[in-house]
């Protein structure tokens, strides 16, 4: 009697531990975590800006892929370089329901003294897409390319206000920092004011109160196409294309600068596996739709994407090489 009930019993376990494998999920993670309540997307900068415009497509896939089984809201944290937004989900320890749009902004940040908080102290969730920096200038302007910038920049480093969002030594920074630099321009000279979006920084561009501002080609798509701004340069190794392939890159002006930035979710610190395991499939689900590739396309935004576990590491082996660039900028905290 006993033999044949374990035997049944032996026999149940054994069935039931097929179907987990034949369906691919491990059996730790059968009964994997998921949201229960509403999540929210945070961003480090104000409405308008390239992180922004991530978020809340990201948010609509949620919705229209229904990736998400609760409701989900985008909540801007702008302030710090990103200081108060990556502050405030670390407020939010161990906690699943808030993931936020990182850059290299999280890393540049914390290796130039500007922020406490950087990659160690929170989740690495996922690396989705990268875009090379574009520099504008007003459609009126009296700068014609990115030679005559060098030219005026070369002669006197102050003859030229430069707007960057959302701090110094950021991606958009490095956009045109990187080619004042090889062509021997002092760029601790020039005058840059830090907005808090990039769109803000564009706004103020079209205002006449700055000359030249720096960011992201999915930032300065529109305004290009609506004839507002010129693009004189893109720090890209090659021309991009559609629109913006009548701009040329700042190594066809005599200047060796490549600079792009990458977008990522992260997560709060000490999430734990279950929650990194879920936030996994919902961007590998994310990235691999059409929706997502035709995005990628339209916007020129290159396909990098890599899962939490790949993300850590990449970020690891990046912090390392903008510390010494930002070194060779002397930009970095030497203390």
């Amino acid at each position: 009697m006993h033999s044949n009930r374990f035997g049944l019993i032996n026999a149940l376990s054994s069935l039931v531990m097929g179907v987990i494998a034949f369906s691919g999920v491990a059996p730790g993670l059968a009964q994997g975590w998921q949201p229960d309540k509403n999540v929210e997307i945070v961003i480090n900068t104000g409405p308008g800006s390239g992180q922004d415009v991530t978020g809340r497509f990201i948010q609509k896939l949620f919705q229209e892929m229904k990736l998400v089984p609760t409701s989900s809201t985008v909540v801007n944290k702008p302030g710090g370089g990103g200081a108060i937004a990556y502050g405030y989900m670390n407020q939010h320890k161990a906690d699943g329901h808030f993931v936020a749009i990182a850059s290299k902004s999280l890393l540049t940040n914390h290796i130039m003294g500007r922020a406490p908080v950087t990659y160690t102290h929170l989740t690495p969730l996922a690396i989705l897409f990268e875009e090379y920096i574009a520099v504008a200038v007003k459609a009126d302007s009296s700068i014609k390319d990115g030679r005559d910038l060098l030219a005026r920049m070369k002669a006197d480093p102050t003859s030229v206000t430069f707007g960057v969002a959302t701090s110094l030594g950021n991606p958009n920074h490095q956009g045109v920092a990187m080619a004042l630099k090889r062509v021997g321009v002092d760029v601790r000279k020039a005058k840059v004011v830090v907005f808090q979006s990039g769109g803000t920084a564009v706004t103020s561009l079209l205002g006449g109160h700055v000359d030249v501002v720096p960011g992201s080609v999915g930032l300065m798509q529109k305004h290009m196409e609506a004839g507002t701004i010129r693009l004189i340069a893109i720090a890209a190794p090659k021309r991009l294309t559609g629109s913006f392939a009548q701009v040329p890159t700042w190594k066809e002006q005599g200047a060796d600068a490549v600079v792009s930035n990458w977008r990522g979710l992260i997560g709060p610190g000490g999430m734990t596996p279950a929650q990194t395991a879920y936030w996994d499939n919902v961007t590998r689900k994310f990235t691999q739709s059409e929706t997502w590739k035709k995005e990628l396309a339209a916007k020129n935004w290159d396909d990098e994407y890599k899962a939490s576990a790949e993300t850590r590491k990449y970020m690891d082996e990046e912090y390392a090489e903008l510390k010494g660039f930002l070194t060779e900028m002397e930009l970095a905290k030497t203390k």
